[in-house]
């Protein structure tokens, strides 16, 4: 509690020359002069039953064939994904706009998902009254991840050694450097965005889990061997970006990529679908385990 101001002046301490005291009247004077910090994502504490979350995000967050489809025709969104897993565990309002295909774009642009019919801005699901949002998107930005395992893959049929799609000069490798360099300053925009739509939410950024190997090559990820390298420090440089710009603008960041080691497409006890799904799932997509593995890290996050 503040306590009432005195009505007598305590005057100067004996002994302080008034040099000291005009210099430090003088700090305190430019100190309230200073220009106040940057507006910052807020951080509201746990998640009450209720509150409005609002789930933005590409296929890594839609969890395409992973239960009933929820989303516009062709978005692959379904309720086996970990916006309606969290949206139940903690009782909240769930508007999910994930969509398969989406990039940073798409957040303040329209989508047209394959054989739907076009979809809003994603961004355009935010309010002042939106409470809670997660957002997993950067990977497709320029097509680079369905570029990966789909060009690069077929480029492996003519040179399974080399590395036909991620040398030096390659035009994917081209591509990718580019995408990848751009993507902290589109998901810092992204997120000052947000701000602005919903400035009393809670956000989280969302990362790619682990996709490739730390080593080795497997039938299911039929990339050229001189391609695995390239593709594994790819997905890091990816989520790298998108924790840098979580940070700077005041969300959390989801290191999915952590919780997921281990269990890339060519382990013993893959998470994630590759060429041919073990179960239900879509090539090169993840499966229930690791959307269930995302929705306990946010769990834990709100509470």
């Amino acid at each position: 509690m503040r306590r009432a101001a005195s009505s007598t002046s305590p005057g100067i301490p004996l002994g302080v020359p008034p040099a000291v005291v005009l210099s430090g009247l003088l700090a305190i004077l430019l100190t309230g002069c200073s220009d106040p910090p940057a507006p910052r994502i807020e951080r509201n504490e746990g998640a009450r039953a209720g509150s409005a979350y609002v789930a933005l995000g590409d296929s890594y967050a839609a969890g395409p064939r992973l239960g009933p489809s929820t989303g516009p025709v062709g978005c692959e969104q379904t309720s086996g994904n970990y916006a309606h897993r969290l949206a139940e565990r903690l009782d909240l309002e769930l508007t999910d706009v994930t969509c398969g295909g989406a990039t940073t774009e798409h957040l303040t642009g329209s989508q047209t998902p394959p054989n739907g019919a076009p979809v809003p801005p994603q961004l355009d699901a935010l309010s002042a009254d939106t409470d809670i949002v997660t957002i997993g998107i950067g990977g497709n930005d320029g097509k680079v991840f369905s570029e990966l395992v789909t060009a690069c893959v077929g480029a492996a049929t003519k040179d399974r050694a080399g590395a036909p799609c991620t040398a030096e000069g390659t035009a994917f490798r081209a591509k990718a450097e580019r995408q990848v360099g751009r993507l902290p300053t589109r998901m810092g925009e992204a997120l000052e965005a947000i701000r602005e739509r919903a400035p009393e939410a809670t956000v989280f950024v969302v990362g790619y889990p682990h996709l490739f190997p730390e080593e080795g090559t497997c039938e299911l990820l039929p990339l050229a061997r001189g391609d695995y390298p390239y593709a594994r420090d790819l997905v890091d440089r990816v989520n790298d970006a998108l924790s840098a710009a979580a940070d700077q603008a005041g969300a959390t960041y989801v290191d999915v990529a952590a919780a997921t080691d281990g269990h890339d497409i060519c382990s013993t006890d893959p998470w994630i679908a590759g060429l041919v799904p073990a179960e239900a799932g879509l090539e090169y997509h993840p499966y229930a385990k690791e959307q269930e593995v995302v929705t306990e890290l946010l769990v834990d996050e709100l509470r």
